[in-house]
């Protein structure tokens, strides 16, 4: 059960990725009724920023059966301004830093299907 949470991945993945904004200009991620910050109901479907900043990241080497195939890799929280995605990153270890612009988008297929960011 994921009510919400496949259509921000599909709304994503086709290059319209969005994120919820009440009217106090709170910024959150779907599925979402009320805002975290302030519990405001009235919330709009706003454009995710094209980019983003990694704000910080680990080396995953020991990876759940769904991404056995892909360790080492990089998971990453990177700030999209009013919101924050966590994701895999598309680089190699050793080329992510704080502060690198990525996009984000969809990778994998069915229930390893996950946000992921890709460097520009």
């Amino acid at each position: 059960m994921n009510d919400g949470h496949d259509e921000f991945l599909d709304a994503l993945e086709s290059g319209d990725g969005y994120y919820l904004e009440c009217t106090d200009g709170h910024g959150s991620l779907p599925p979402r009724v009320v805002c975290p910050h302030c519990g405001d109901r009235d919330l709009t479907e706003t454009a995710l920023p094209d980019t983003g900043s990694i704000d910080s990241y680990t080396v995953v080497h020991v990876p759940t059966p769904a991404f056995a195939d892909e360790a080492p890799y990089v998971t990453a929280v990177a700030d999209f301004g009013p919101v924050r995605l966590t994701g895999r990153v598309l680089a190699d270890e050793e080329s992510v830093e704080i502060g690198d612009e990525v996009s984000a988008s969809v990778g994998g297929a069915d229930e390893s299907r996950s946000v992921v960011f890709e460097p520009r």
